[in-house]
């Protein structure tokens, strides 16, 4: 599917485009508009959120003798209440003194990469580790026009296996950001800056460092072997959103009548979960209804070859003497 905006002289071949194709582009809206500029080349594009916050279940406050929802007011300590149009954005240079900005002020700093991505780096994809990932979107082409250029930085970024870095300003603050391709288009993902990522080693020097038994790791890979598949997000679902979609609907038959699920205390730790690591292990590998284990492989005669070869050859017998 593409997200083009038609010149203003192709309405006739904007109306010819599958029905569904213009409808979803008319319905999208671009969360962000402008160019990507590698050297001397801009690229004028879109971009569109790829995510969605799918079905989630939300609550609202609810006062329970009227069954009216709460509502919340903005109140000054001694004044109470006021008015939305009396109130300003503040910044707390020290305790209690405030510099008051206009929005319009806020809105008229100047930014470059409000309406530019610049390109100024290309890295390896696995040099970014997961977890500055934030947010990914879908870049698109902004028309026709740009379409060539877009492509071929599309496709460079392909046979070169590489990322392309940048800074980009979005809703109120600067973003680094990634570029990188996906299908026909490419995908744009806001990175962390290093200040909001914690330090690893803080949680995990406590870890011990030491290497684990053979047979325990061989009874695991074998276990990863066997559940092993190809990923399919349909596959997985919120079950704890359909649970409540369920209590939901049971609580509304049950007008309003109390419903309380038993507690399956089953999964919690405690000492007399503790089982030994192997005898899991291999159990998990028997459990029914998945498919036929592999046997966990021996271990591995190389070692024992290698000894072999090591040791000194055997003595060979003395030919036995001919007889006269």
């Amino acid at each position: 599917m593409r997200f083009r905006r038609p010149r203003n002289d192709s309405v006739a071949g904007e109306l010819n485009r599958p029905r569904n194709e213009v409808f979803f582009r008319m319905a999208a809206r671009a969360y962000w508009q402008g160019q990507i500029r590698l050297a001397l080349v801009s690229i004028p594009v879109e971009i569109y959120s790829a995510t969605k916050s799918g079905a989630a279940v939300s609550f609202k406050q609810i006062h329970e003798p009227s069954g009216q929802p709460i509502h919340y007011e903005k109140v000054v300590t001694g004044i109470g209440p006021v008015d939305t149009d009396e109130i300003m954005k503040g910044y707390e240079v020290s305790k209690g003194e405030f510099v008051l900005l206009e929005q319009d002020e806020i809105d008229a700093v100047k930014l470059e990469s409000k309406k530019t991505l610049e390109l100024t780096q290309f890295v390896d994809a696995s040099e970014i580790d997961v977890i500055y990932y934030e947010k990914p979107y879908f870049v698109v082409p902004a028309d026709d026009l740009a379409e060539e250029a877009f492509i071929v930085l599309r496709e460079a970024l392909k046979r070169t296996k590489k990322v392309g870095l940048g800074q980009l300003a979005l809703r109120g603050r600067e973003y680094v950001v990634s570029l990188k391709p996906c299908g026909r288009g490419m995908v744009l993902e806001t990175l962390r800056y290093a200040d909001e990522v914690n330090k690893a080693q803080s949680y995990f020097r406590e870890i011990p460092e030491g290497k684990p038994d053979e047979d325990l790791l061989d009874l695991a890979e074998a276990l990863i072997e066997k559940k092993t598949g190809a990923f399919d997000p349909q596959e997985f679902h919120d079950r704890y959103v359909d649970a409540l979609k369920e209590l939901v609907e049971r609580k509304r038959k049950a007008k309003g009548g109390k419903i309380i699920e038993e507690k399956d205390d089953g999964g919690g730790r405690s000492a007399s979960n503790v089982v030994d690591l192997m005898a899991a292990l291999k159990k998990s590998m028997e459990k029914p209804g998945a498919a036929p284990a592999k046997a966990a492989p021996a271990k591995k005669p190389a070692a024992k070859k290698a000894a072999a070869d090591d040791a000194p050859a055997p003595a060979k017998k003395p030919a036995a003497k001919k007889r006269a």
